[in-house]
């Protein structure tokens, strides 16, 4: 594989792949297995996540990338082998997620600023020498009729882009992830006040990314679909698909190596659904794919439950949703597809 970030970033959106997002925080991986019962040990972490990158169908066919907890960048699988060789072995590239979470912004209630940029260069450096070839930093924007603020915004592209430079500056891709939350609260905007908002905010980030002298080629954008609040869902699946390229179109330099869209609060099928309208009938100058978490893990979680018989079932759910995806990454899904498997 070549070093150079901006093959490493056109891998990583190849056509017909997509990342798989493992990263969930100890936090929320608990919360994940609290759904099925499980309790969230590390061995039971190590199971799951093993599960996942040993799915050979899936990880060789239709994963580009995983992107991973900190915890699991260091782990060796039930007999000795690292997860990261697992993960290299079929095919995909190992991410790291680096971010230290959205913490309330000073002045600005209601708000959130991403934390974590310091000691990120030496950390970055720890984690290539780990193999971890790519990043990934969320920053969270919330929405309202009067939010987000001017303050919030600036101060989270700002993060993003300074973050963007120092893993460019170590050799990791990064990817840059500014969601204005679907499932938030209230969660009632219209579809047409997402769009204002994410033009709004992916200006300002690709002002800051300019200004922190970031290479575009060798950066992903992870963002949000232009979607209405979850307690206002009525937009159909080609309005969110037509809303979401025009702005993209309005706003992404073409000089971005791709885009891989967030599932955030969508149903599995909505999400992929939404990618495959993009995808179908558009000449786009990026490729537009996925790096979903739970869209791609939710059928998988449920049918491994926690037990070893229970394996090759969430080897199954896992690969019917990686390949779901992969077709929506071409434009090729349809809901026939899902009701045949």
């Amino acid at each position: 594989m070549s070093e150079r970030l901006e093959d490493i970033a056109a891998a990583i959106v190849t056509k017909g792949k997509g990342l798989l997002a493992a990263d969930e925080s100890s936090g929320t991986i608990k919360k994940r297995f609290d759904g099925i019962g499980v309790t969230s040990t590390e061995d039971m972490r190590r199971d799951y996540r093993e599960m996942l990158f040993r799915a050979t169908d899936a990880m060789k066919n239709y994963i580009s990338g995983v992107i991973l907890f900190d915890e699991t960048l260091r782990q060796k699988a039930a007999d000795g082998t690292p997860l990261v060789d697992i993960i290299k072995a079929a095919g995909a590239i190992p991410g790291i997620k680096v971010d230290g979470g959205a913490k309330q912004l000073a002045g600005h209630p209601g708000e959130t600023v991403t934390e974590g940029l310091d000691g990120l260069r030496e950390r970055l450096n720890e984690y290539h020498a780990l193999g971890a070839r790519f990043a990934k930093w969320r920053g969270v924007i919330a929405i309202s009729n009067s939010l987000p603020s001017s303050g919030a915004v600036h101060a989270n592209a700002h993060a993003l882009a300074r973050y963007a430079a120092l893993c460019q500056e170590a050799g990791i891709v990064p990817i840059v992830e500014p969601e204005i939350v679907m499932d938030g609260t209230p969660g009632d905007h219209s579809i047409d006040r997402c769009y204002e908002v994410t033009e709004h905010v992916l200006r300002a980030v690709f002002a800051e990314l300019y200004d922190a002298r970031v290479n575009l080629e060798g950066t992903v954008l992870k963002p949000n679909m232009v979607i209405d609040g979850k307690n206002a869902r009525k937009a159909s699946v080609e309005e969110v698909a037509d809303k979401t390229v025009q702005c993209f179109e309005a706003t992404v330099p073409a000089a971005i190596a791709g885009i891989a869209f967030l599932s955030g609060g969508q149903s599995d099928k909505e999400a992929t659904a939404h990618l495959s309208a993009m995808n179908a009938g558009n000449d786009l100058p990026w490729n537009l794919t996925f790096s979903y978490g739970r869209a791609l893990q939710a059928a998988s979680l449920q049918a491994w439950g926690g037990k070893t018989e229970n394996v090759a079932a969430g080897q199954r759910a896992f690969a019917h949703r990686a390949k779901m995806n992969a077709l929506a990454s071409t434009g090729k899904w349809s809901a026939d597809l899902e009701n045949a498997a």
